[in-house]
């Protein structure tokens, strides 16, 4: 069995989701949370209260893998940097306990739970409920799309140190788009 935290990276809404994985697709529910911060509190605050959170998952659930939602390029700069930040402390936890990470994009978390990576959201979360056969929906959504990241991770598992996988589309086009991006 291994244990996988899915995170959804955001400085106002935090999700982490913890799931078993044991073996073919079987997943089930360890914990499902969302870490919220005021937004008029001092940014450092905002960010060392995520820090003590998301440390205390780490030691409590204590996961074999991670899958961090990849932080992607927005209009709103404001939204982008403190979703960075947020996952910048998420890989930091992650590194110093050694836990490999791997990075999703929401069209491919999509894609894996719902089989359609244009899903919205209401759909991406009727799917994790039906997956890992919960009663209710997990809200708010951000809850839900960590529990999408995990399992997706479950499925796709890409965060095996050492381990050489094929990228998806999604994830080439993304190397792709960053590459560009440089030149």
């Amino acid at each position: 069995m291994t244990r996988i935290l899915g995170v959804d990276p955001g400085l106002t809404r935090l999700g982490v989701g913890v799931i078993d994985h044991s073996r073919g697709s079987e997943v089930s529910l360890v914990m499902v949370e969302v870490f919220t911060t005021p937004a008029d509190q001092e940014l450092s605050a905002r960010l060392l209260s995520l820090q003590g959170q998301v440390r205390e998952v780490f030691d409590r659930y204590q996961p074999a893998r991670v899958s961090l939602e990849r932080v992607f390029a927005q209009h709103n700069v404001r939204t982008v940097m403190g979703t960075a930040q947020v996952s910048g402390i998420v890989l930091a936890l992650a590194a110093e306990r050694g836990i490999p990470v791997s990075h999703r994009t929401p069209s491919e978390v999509k894609a894996a739970v719902t089989g359609y990576g244009n899903a919205k959201k209401p759909q991406v979360g009727q799917m994790v409920k039906n997956i890992l056969k919960l009663k209710q929906v997990p809200k708010p959504a951000d809850a839900a799309d960590a529990l999408a990241l995990a399992i997706t991770e479950a499925w796709r598992g890409t965060a095996v140190a050492g381990e050489d996988r094929p990228e998806t589309p999604a994830q080439r086009a993304w190397r792709e788009a960053l590459k560009d991006r440089r030149t």
